[in-house]
């Protein structure tokens, strides 16, 4: 039985812990937390934009620590779960490597490319695998696009457009401080930058437009560029000001032989979809059944995956630090491209 140790217990620590509670092989054998009131297992205040709410929890037989370091002494502890805020990411992680654990940090893997390159380095140094959170491809309709491409069903990808966009998020401090969360890229689309990676490769380049808050990227457009390919990859992320839409993340993904086509957008607290659909290469038109649970479901599935990787030591398609690092050297590109409104063309490694 793998042991794990969350490090922050917001509001992803705490869903991560359900989600430890619903898979086989592994079990949360510590928590780290400064708050007092949650190592005593009071997690009421811990609110987000899905899921239950906090409440009491029973830690029975988890050990409990107000400091970081007492976490990575623990003997029992094979794997840190960090959900501590990004600008800490690459600080622990790589403290938890020296300690000889494995580490699974939630995303974004860090706030800067170099940062990411020093967690890497640390992971091959160590001999421990590094796997960064990036849930999206586990919810039902993105891992659909994921199956469908390997299925080759409707023949290559030649193209998509992506969506992802909140209200203010005024509850988050420092959401917009570049050295502590990143503003909105770093945040919010980062996570159709990774899944962009996934699906085409990385870009050879982007063009961005947008606004700056604060010299922060609010909101953007980016073309994705690709050197090998004729893909056209576009997409749409950042920040409204009127919280009437909270939220929104939607996909329009198109192959030789068919269109896919997804939306989801919570208006005034409730949501507003259109489902999974597929449009066939005539006038048919699909909408598949796929599985229609909590979202915390996809955080079981991604935590399954963390699973197989720790237990037979193979690498994760989906959770893979390179693939992460990419997504955060996207984002980086995008900012640049907004500042500097010019393209912007990828380094080579």
């Amino acid at each position: 039985m793998l042991q794990v140790g969350i490090a922050g217990i917001g509001f992803m620590g705490m869903i991560h812990y359900l989600a430890y509670r619903d898979v086989r092989g592994i079990n949360v054998g510590a928590i780290c937390t400064r708050n007092k009131k949650k190592l005593a297992g009071d997690w009421r205040e811990i609110q987000g934009n899905f899921g239950p709410p906090g409440k009491e929890m029973k830690l029975t037989g988890v050990n409990r620590y107000p400091k970081f370091d007492q976490l990575l002494a623990d003997p029992t502890i094979d794997v840190i779960d960090l959900c501590l805020p990004p600008s800490l990411h690459a600080k622990s992680t790589i403290a938890a490597f020296e300690a000889g654990k494995h580490v699974f940090c939630e995303k974004p893997m860090a706030l800067s490319v170099a940062e990411c390159q020093r967690m890497s380095d640390a992971a091959k140094a160590s001999d421990r695998q590094l796997l960064i959170g990036h849930v999206l491809p586990f919810f039902p309709e993105y891992a659909f696009v994921l199956k469908t491409v390997a299925s080759g069903v409707y023949g290559d990808l030649i193209g998509g457009s992506f969506k992802r966009v909140i209200s203010d998020p005024q509850w988050i401090p420092d959401f917009y401080n570049p050295r502590k969360v990143g503003g909105p890229l770093l945040d919010l689309h980062v996570h159709d930058a990774h899944y962009i990676r996934l699906l085409f490769g990385m870009p050879s380049g982007v063009i961005s437009r947008g606004r700056l808050r604060n010299g922060t990227v609010e909101y953007c457009d980016t073309i994705f560029e690709f050197a090998d390919h004729d893909y056209t990859v576009s997409a749409s992320s950042g920040v409204i000001n009127q919280p009437g839409r909270s939220f929104t993340h939607a996909y329009e993904i198109h192959f030789q032989r068919a269109t896919i086509q997804f939306s989801l957008a919570i208006i005034q607290g409730a949501p507003h979809a259109m489902p999974l659909t597929i449009f066939g290469p005539d006038t048919r038109v699909t909408v598949p059944v796929i599985p229609d649970g909590d979202p915390s479901d996809a955080f079981v599935s991604e935590i399954k995956e963390v699973v197989r990787c720790l237990r037979t030591g193979e690498p994760s398609n989906i959770l893979n630090s390179d693939v992460a690092q990419d997504a955060v050297e996207l984002c980086r590109m995008q900012h640049q491209s907004v500042r500097r409104k010019v393209p912007v063309r990828t380094p080579k490694r």
